[in-house]
């Protein structure tokens, strides 16, 4: 049970930093052209939307990432940032087709449920 335990907590946190970094770099990035341009070409054509995403996924990723928030809040964060993804996936779908950026989409939330599924192992 031991290694079990281990492994299982290795696997938590390698996926959770991992997810956490991802959502919380955004940040950096919040007025760069390129994003903007990202944006703009899934159909979003004010900023708002932007601003929205990018301060959500960096209070999101802090949740996951520190500690001493509540597991009712973490819950609500692994939803929050899970509807992200799968919507990321609808969006590049619906606009590019099967691509690189639809299968990102589901590869970073295949790694959210990672962290979700060894995050309630270590809980329950």
């Amino acid at each position: 049970m031991g290694t079990t335990s281990k492994a299982t907590k290795i696997i938590y946190w390698i996926t959770t930093v991992l997810i956490a970094l991802l959502l919380m770099s955004g940040i950096f990035f919040l007025n760069n052209p390129m994003a903007a341009e990202g944006v703009k070409h899934l159909g979003f054509t004010s900023n708002w939307f932007k601003y929205e995403l990018t301060i959500g996924n960096f209070i999101g990723g802090l949740i996951l990432l520190l500690p001493f928030f509540g597991r009712r809040i973490k819950e609500w964060a692994y939803v929050a940032v899970g509807i992200v993804y799968i919507s990321a996936f609808i969006a590049h779908l619906s606009i590019d087709g099967v691509g690189s950026e639809a299968a990102t989409a589901v590869i970073f939330f295949a790694i959210l449920l990672t962290s979700y599924i060894t995050y309630h192992k270590l809980k329950d």
